[in-house]
């Protein structure tokens, strides 16, 4: 059984990821967030720092949530799925009709894959990125069109609309982008969208959007929605949530569309405990501040590490980051695999950047170790 947006791609033959941690002191804010002291990981002693998980989470409150709904779990949560759906859609200001739930946010790119592309028609999406619409698409038996990043590793948004056709009825923007933790600008997406064809559909996957911040760049298309009923809005509950293993996702889209959707729908797709951690876990607001406070942190604190060692991330608007190594990714993940740590896996065409998910400070300590013991040049990887 597939339990997960990365397991799915494993199971299609995409790789496995590999990934790297290191730690240093905490801030201030650290030291006193209300959280539970370090709890043990796998005990297989791997670090895992590929696959862009919440380290820290589920917050105190949703354990407790968690703890209490194990009783439920001899039941199907067909009854909650209606009162979820409204707590979400009333924690968006949008109505419960707007909302579809799904098995995290890959099933929800799966039921959009399956209503709008199939025979003859075309998916868009940049390259890299994440790749499960892409193999939902050409599933259904549809033609995928990856168009690769700009240089400054934003979505090549006219190179997109020139591969553009009455054929192409789906568009995947991810944005903060994964594996690059990169933004491309909000003004930009909506003059893109307003140049497709009429018939094309535009799914955003806003994964990370609670990383990204507000700004001149982003806005997310839930908070500042366009009057474009083309536009389907994905989120996921796996990451600044903590919830990745109950696997909650849903759309924001008008309600014709998630009607199409719905019928892609797996049956009884929830679990019960996930049923009642989201309620907890979406009215925890200093949960989620805490949590997005460490991840700013977190994140500076591996650009520190970065420049100490003359490196240049790109810049991350996410929970993980992105560099370039100048040698073969697949050779410096296998290192750091011999060092206990876990990176992101390879992601073509960008064939010596690495990916890192960030984690505790104790496991970045770790991952910066297993970096100084890389056996390159240090001058060759200072470009």
């Amino acid at each position: 059984m597939i339990t997960s947006r990365r397991g799915f791609l494993r199971a299609l033959g995409a790789g496995t990821a590999a990934g790297v941690a290191v730690p240093w002191p905490l801030t201030d804010h650290l030291r006193t967030a209300r959280f539970e002291p370090s709890r043990p990981g796998q005990d297989d002693g791997l670090i895992r720092l590929n696959s862009n998980e919440n380290a820290y989470g589920p917050s105190p409150k949703v354990v407790e949530v968690l703890k209490s709904s194990i009783g439920s779990a001899n039941r199907y949560p067909r009854m909650e799925y209606n009162s979820l759906a409204e707590r979400i859609a009333a924690a968006n200001r949008v109505r419960p009709e707007q909302v579809l739930l799904g098995c995290g946010s890959t099933e929800i790119l799966r039921m959009a894959a399956f209503a709008f592309v199939g025979n003859g028609r075309q998916l868009i999406q940049p390259s890299p990125t994440f790749e499960a619409i892409e193999h939902y698409a050409r599933a259904a038996g549809s033609e995928a069109i990856s168009v690769r990043l700009t240089p400054a590793f934003a979505h090549d948004l006219d190179g997109m609309l020139a591969r553009a056709t009455t054929s192409t009825t789906l568009v995947y923007i991810c944005n903060p982008n994964n594996p690059t933790a990169s933004l491309t600008p909000r003004k930009d997406l909506e003059n893109f969208i307003s140049k497709l064809p009429a018939s094309t559909f535009v799914v955003i996957d806003e994964a990370y959007h609670h990383y990204a911040g507000q700004s001149g760049m982003y806005a997310s298309f839930i908070d500042r929605p366009l009057d474009d009923e083309r536009v389907i809005v994905a989120r996921t509950f796996s990451k600044v949530y903590g919830l990745a293993g109950l696997r909650l996702g849903y759309a924001v889209a008008s309600p014709k569309i998630i009607q199409q959707m719905r019928k892609f729908a797996t049956e009884d797709n929830l679990n019960a405990m996930v049923t009642q951690a989201a309620g907890s876990a979406l009215d925890d607001t200093d949960g989620i501040n805490d949590f997005i406070l460490r991840n700013t942190d977190d994140r500076q604190e591996f650009f520190n590490q970065a420049m100490a060692r003359a490196l240049k991330p790109i810049d991350s608007h996410a929970n993980f980051v992105m560099m370039n190594t100048f040698h073969p990714a697949e050779e410096v993940i296998q290192h750091f695999r011999k060092n206990n740590v876990l990176i992101g896996r390879r992601f073509p065409p960008m064939d010596t950047y690495i990916r890192i998910s960030l984690g505790r400070p104790e496991e970045m300590r770790a991952f910066w170790r297993a970096w100084d013991a890389l056996p390159y040049p240090k001058h060759s990887m200072q470009h």
